[in-house]
């Protein structure tokens, strides 16, 4: 199993639960997250003058998937949450080893 972690754009997050419902895939975690990138913020321009936002939101996705869906889901991510523009966001891919079920102490759940 692998645990996939999107950090993506807010506005993009009901695009990304649409189309993997559509897959079949609706476990996940949503966090809403701060950060910045190689593009180190947006300025903003003020009446007062300019002022940059270097941490910028955006919303962390977790979702664990078998090896056969893994990457589907990856495909969905780029499909739906590029804009091809900086600041659309990161994947990072890493392996899970064991799921336990907490209401039934079942282990090695599938899913």
């Amino acid at each position: 199993m692998k645990k996939i972690e999107a950090i993506i754009r807010e506005e993009k997050l009901n695009d990304l639960k649409e189309c993997l419902e559509k897959e079949g895939i609706y476990g996940m975690t949503v966090m809403r997250v701060k950060g910045r990138g190689i593009q180190r913020g947006i300025t903003l321009q003020w009446r007062a003058g300019s002022y940059t936002v270097d941490l910028l939101p955006k919303v962390l996705v977790m979702i664990v998937v078998s090896d056969e869906r893994f990457e589907k889901v990856i495909d969905i991510i780029l499909d739906c949450c590029s804009t091809g523009n900086p600041g659309d966001g990161k994947i990072f891919v890493s392996e899970v080893s064991e799921v336990i079920r907490i209401s039934s102490k079942e282990r090695n759940v599938k899913i």
